[in-house]
């Protein structure tokens, strides 16, 4: 029997189906993810839970050629610089998503778009854990006006028979995050003594002589952490018979950050790039014109500030005591709420622009 499989043996297709939708909804609302024991929701296109309005999943379009698409939420590491708590260590409840409701809407704002763009598969944790992450870059390798699919992954759940299945994708470009080479500091800025460094450096010499796109490799230079490993991992990709490119990023602190550092300021890390770009003959500054970004046109823009709306609250949001309500098509993040599902907000004051 396949385990992805329910069977009701023995039983007519009606009263089968009822069956079904009986275990659905009893058991669909208790989910939990596997990796933390956190509560998990699943949201389909019967959910009545619209994908634009969440930064935290969904699709996120900031009026521009890259579109975000975020699937899943959590994380299988529990990196110092997170800048938002994600990982082994979080309670924040998080969120699946039906691969074919995330195909549908993001063709429908494309359409809405209508210029070239870059889907960029930027979750809220490690996006291998989408199951179905394969199945999706299928779906987005077949739209015409995507030219290029690119994720951001640690890299740890991947491994050769992995990369081969997805060299396949001809848009597909790999983001890998790199931050040490030395072991011992490796799994300090991953947050668990589990990290394999040794092999995530394969996994990325790998995919660098076998995807079609060359990856990327991002190390984030961490003040009183891993400055005296960027050198060393300059050279290792140097060493490469077919390089990836390196883009050296600065730790920023946000306020949903676990912030274990100082920022380094900005003239004193840019000043630092260019003496090792001259040093290794490397580029390590990465800019919008590397990546073909381009301002699209706007979504209109459901609600203004000071608007007072009627909303139905439909699911709890990442953080306690906030709950996701919908209007007009829209997700909308109410805070220090108590959840009742399907509930009616009657008024409900917009504080800021709605971003989509």
């Amino acid at each position: 029997l396949d385990p992805h499989t329910l069977e009701f043996p023995n039983l007519e297709q009606e009263k089968a189906e009822l069956k079904f939708s009986y275990v659905l909804h009893k058991y669909l609302n208790n989910l939990t993810t596997k990796l933390t024991g956190n509560k998990a929701i699943y949201i389909h296109r019967n959910s009545g839970i619209p994908l634009i309005g969440n930064v935290a999943f969904g699709i996120v379009y900031r009026n521009s050629s890259i579109i975000e698409i975020k699937p899943v939420t959590s994380c299988n590491l529990d990196c110092v610089y997170c800048s938002i708590s994600e990982g082994l260590s979080s309670t924040k409840n998080d969120f699946v998503i039906e691969k074919d409701y995330v195909v549908e809407e993001l063709q429908k704002l494309i359409d809405v778009v209508d210029e070239p763009v870059e889907v960029h598969v930027g979750v809220q944790g490690e996006p291998f854990m989408y199951a179905d992450m394969e199945n999706l870059f299928a779906d987005l390798e077949e739209m015409k006006r995507v030219h290029t699919i690119s994720i951001d992954t640690n890299g740890s759940l991947l491994n050769k028979e992995k990369i081969d299945r997805l060299s396949r994708f001809t848009k597909l470009q790999l983001n890998l995050s790199l931050d040490a080479l030395e072991p011992e500091v490796a799994k300090i800025m991953a947050g668990t003594k589990s990290y394999n460094v040794n092999h995530v450096q394969e996994v990325i010499a790998y995919a660098s002589a076998k995807m079609p796109r060359q990856p990327i490799v991002a190390p984030v230079l961490t003040a009183g952490y891993n400055e005296q490993e960027m050198e060393k991992i300059i050279m290792w990709v140097k060493s490469l018979p077919r390089q990836p490119i390196l883009g050296i990023q600065n730790f920023l602190r946000y306020k949903t950050g676990r912030n274990p550092a100082a920022e380094i300021p900005w003239e004193q890390f840019y000043k630092q790039l260019e003496e090792w770009e001259k040093k290794y003959d490397l580029k390590l500054r990465l800019g919008k014109n590397d990546f073909r970004i381009t301002e699209t046109k706007e979504l209109p823009k459901p609600f203004q500030e000071g608007d007072v709306v009627a909303a139905t609250m439909k699911c709890v949001d990442r953080f306690p005591h906030s709950v996701i309500a919908v209007a007009n098509d829209r997700t909308i993040s109410i805070p220090q709420c108590e959840f009742k599902q399907d509930k009616k907000i009657r008024e409900f004051a917009i504080k800021s622009s709605f971003d989509a």
